[in-house]
């Protein structure tokens, strides 16, 4: 595969990646910038807070969109594994820092979901598999999906048998940790809201 066949995916991948679902959402919908209410990160759990489930439900399925598609769309093209973790890295790049929404972006687990999908169905399967368990288990979602990521770069070495690729996913995994520090906070703190808690 031609090295500029897999810049180009990159480029638009990360594109692609920066249209911010939560808050064309928001705007669409009428309701108020989730970069300026409630915890202000525009992504589907705070479009819950300000707008209710349906509004939540489409950026977060937007936010998977983002990184299936061009992760999807490259690999249907021809371009390899090692190609591919780079598509994905873009995606979730794109969403962290949108360069349409001055690089305030969310912190990255659906759009990781739907990269992890198009990469690999057993990967994604063992990601959600985790994340269901842990969910069931301790009821705290951002907790459920730190474990799940941070299992996600094993489950690409078992099932890609690449470890450049397993590589990068821990990469998008620690930058998605990262974003997740007040989360992080708030657990240890046992401040943070368990699923079906109201806040």
């Amino acid at each position: 595969m031609p090295s500029i066949d897999v810049s180009l995916a990159i480029v638009i991948a990360y594109l692609f990646g920066s249209i911010s679902s939560a808050i064309v959402v928001c705007r669409v919908m009428g309701l108020p910038d989730p970069r300026t209410q409630g915890s202000r990160n525009p992504g589907a759990t705070n479009v819950l807070r300000i707008g209710g489930k349906k509004a939540a439900l489409i950026a977060l399925f937007g936010d998977m969109l983002k990184g299936f598609i061009p992760v999807l769309a490259a690999k249907l093209y021809g371009i390899e594994t090692t190609g591919l973790a780079f598509v994905m890295l873009a995606a979730f790049l794109g969403h962290l820092y949108p360069v349409f929404f001055r690089f305030e972006g969310g912190k990255g687990v659906a759009t990781l979901i739907g990269c992890l999908f198009a990469l690999s169905l057993p990967i994604g399967l063992c990601w959600s598999a985790t994340w269901l368990l842990m969910a069931v288990l301790f009821r705290y979602s951002s907790l459920a999906s730190l474990t799940a990521s941070l299992l996600a770069p094993l489950y690409a070495w078992y099932f890609t048998d690449n470890l450049f690729v397993a590589c990068i996913i821990l990469l998008m995994s620690l930058l998605l940790i990262i974003r997740h520090k007040k989360n992080i906070e708030k657990l240890f703190a046992g401040n943070e809201s368990k699923i079906g808690q109201k806040t």
